[in-house]
């Protein structure tokens, strides 16, 4: 009966991560370029009551008797499925159509990943540098690793990005000049081991790989595009996810059905003595 309480309080705490992870997902149900998580349990170790072994008489028992002590959250799984193209009034919304993610720098330097392409130009001196839309302004990267910058009396208005990230601006005359940069498309070759932090950015580890860059590689890998004027939506099914936090709440309900069947229980037996 004890061990029922603490299997049921196992339950509990897992099923409440399912949960937590369910709600952020909704949470982040209008969020660009968001992936979904779904949560992975896996049982724990589990107790043998009766080791194989024979009867009295010889007659062999071939099984064990085990039970088993609970579970707990294994790992969550991000869901990089493709999200919806969504129009946008900004210029600058840039939409990545493939696997690939916009290579960012933050404020201390560091390299950041995303597929959030709400950006627009961020004056610095004469000319304008290319960074998320953020609080924190993180610049936008191209494929040599610099800053995306337009030069002095360009207007972010006139600014085109073609299918490959090329980025052209418009004169006064009706002519486009190229700035010779390309905005990198960096690709992994395990997405789901990189590392998530804040404001939709992802950070390079181990487990994912070192980045592979579009523009500069000949492994063979399919190419992705870029839509200028489109940002990519969330890829969160919202039917899906109340699905999930009802199974979740089932679940959570179910254990805790344990833990008091188990106290009544023990109740019971304690009143045995009486």
């Amino acid at each position: 009966m004890m061990r029922a309480l603490w299997t049921g309080a196992a339950g509990m705490k897992a099923q409440q991560t399912g949960v937590d992870t369910v709600a952020n997902n909704l949470a982040n149900v209008n969020t660009t370029g968001f992936k979904s998580q779904t949560t992975e349990f896996k049982s724990l170790l589990y107790q043998t009551l009766q080791t194989r072994t024979t009867t009295a008489n010889g007659d062999p028992k071939p099984t064990t008797a085990q039970v088993g002590l609970g579970t707990r959250v294994a790992s969550l799984n991000s869901n990089f499925a493709q999200g919806a193209m969504l129009a946008s009034d900004n210029n600058m919304a840039l939409c990545m159509n493939g696997t690939a993610f916009f290579e960012l720098q933050g404020t201390n330097n560091e390299i950041y990943y995303s597929r959030a392409g709400n950006f627009g130009f961020s004056l610095d001196g004469n000319e304008g540098e290319l960074v998320l839309a953020d609080p924190e302004g993180n610049k936008v990267l191209d494929t040599e690793g610099n800053p995306v910058v337009l030069p002095d009396g360009a207007s972010a208005d006139t600014v085109v990005i073609d299918e490959d990230g090329n980025v052209t601006y418009k004169q006064a005359d009706g002519t486009y000049v190229a700035t010779g940069q390309q905005i990198a498309r960096i690709q992994f070759r395990n997405v789901k081991g990189l590392d998530k932090v804040s404001d939709n950015l992802l950070q390079e580890t181990p487990a994912s790989g070192a980045p592979i860059n579009e523009a500069t590689t000949n492994l063979g890998i399919v190419r992705s595009t870029i839509a200028q004027g489109f940002l990519e939506g969330s890829n969160v099914n919202v039917a899906d996810e109340m699905v999930n936090l009802i199974i979740s709440q089932r679940a959570y309900e179910m254990n805790s059905k344990a833990i008091t069947t188990s106290d009544t229980m023990l109740e019971e037996a304690n009143n045995l003595r009486r």
